[in-house]
């Protein structure tokens, strides 16, 4: 864990531009939540006709993930998935910048008691997630009810990252970098709740293809039973959605799985994926389509689903 500190080169010009798009989003994050909800729809509206290269990644993924789905069904899904990520943006300022009264009158739990008696055990609990839209916003609601650790890619951009830290850092514990394993590891003999997300396609290294959707070979990290292994903590799925009409946001924990680490690790593979899938399924149109999730292909010769 290494907390990013604030410098006085952040004032120099070429922050400037960093500096006057978090005034920005700071400002907006005091309008009204439904607002910010409207005018996040707009800005996913914008964004669906100008990102020309993520809309042609998300709309080949859901056309891997749903054959089953009309061609007009699918173009309905992806337009609303572009309006979500909209909202996705203004749900960041608000989880960085928010007072406690705003969060909590949006928070919606389901299945704490689980995550109690998890940490009876002494050995810690890593929470399986995956990237929905509303994940920043929703790292913060649940650190209202147990603060967390949390896995997280460092931003490449040093104020950038300051805020970003500072930001789902709060009522949460700590972050630890994505390449930081023994971190992680030593974050869960503390017996800490940590998240963790291994729903995106990470390479070959320490991965298995299995089931993702209707992809029947999905490049699958084997991250999870690592630690799983390592540690010997317990595992919880926990599903996040923002709920319709403006209700907030939900958060879903399973009991703790059991049996986990199986020893087989395509079989552990696939049945977290099959969790994932029920968990994206609440509300599919707020699942991150626009990441080339099915990028590695078992044969490296095989051409790529995205040309």
């Amino acid at each position: 864990m290494h907390e990013p500190k604030f410098s006085f080169k952040f004032f120099l010009p070429r922050y400037w531009i960093n500096w006057l798009g978090i005034a920005i989003l700071y400002l907006i994050s005091w309008l009204p939540y439904r607002v910010q909800l409207g005018l996040g729809k707009l800005v996913g509206r914008a964004l669906y006709l100008l990102v020309k290269s993520r809309r042609k990644i998300a709309a080949r993924n859901l056309e891997i993930c749903f054959p089953e789905l009309s061609e007009q069904a699918r173009k309905k899904l992806l337009i609303q998935n572009f309006e979500s990520t909209g909202i996705a943006l203004f749900e960041s300022s608000m989880g960085w910048w928010w007072p406690k009264w705003r969060i909590n009158r949006l928070a919606h739990y389901e299945g704490l008691e689980h995550l109690e008696e998890a940490l009876k055990s002494g050995k810690g609990v890593l929470f399986v997630t995956y990237h929905m839209m509303c994940l920043e916003i929703c790292a913060r609601v649940f650190g209202q009810t147990h603060p967390c650790v949390a896995f997280y890619r460092p931003h490449n951009n040093p104020l950038m990252e300051y805020f970003q830290y500072k930001g789902r850092a709060r009522d949460n514990r700590y972050l630890i970098g994505a390449k930081n394993v023994k971190g992680l590891l030593n974050a869960l003999a503390d017996n800490e709740a940590c998240h963790y997300l291994p729903d995106q396609d990470y390479g070959r290294r320490r991965s298995v293809f299995v089931p993702f959707f209707a992809e029947p070979e999905a490049c699958t990290t084997t991250g999870t039973t690592l630690f799983a292994k390592e540690s010997g903590c317990k595992v919880i799925v926990l599903m996040p959605e923002r709920l319709p009409n403006g209700q907030g946001y939900k958060l879903t924990l399973t009991p703790a799985l059991d049996n986990y680490p199986s020893g087989d690790d395509e079989a552990d593979a696939a049945r977290l994926n099959k969790l994932i899938e029920t968990g994206i399924m609440k509300a599919p149109e707020q699942y991150m389509w626009l990441h080339r999730r099915f990028k590695t292909r078992p044969d490296r010769k095989q051409p790529s689903v995205y040309k």
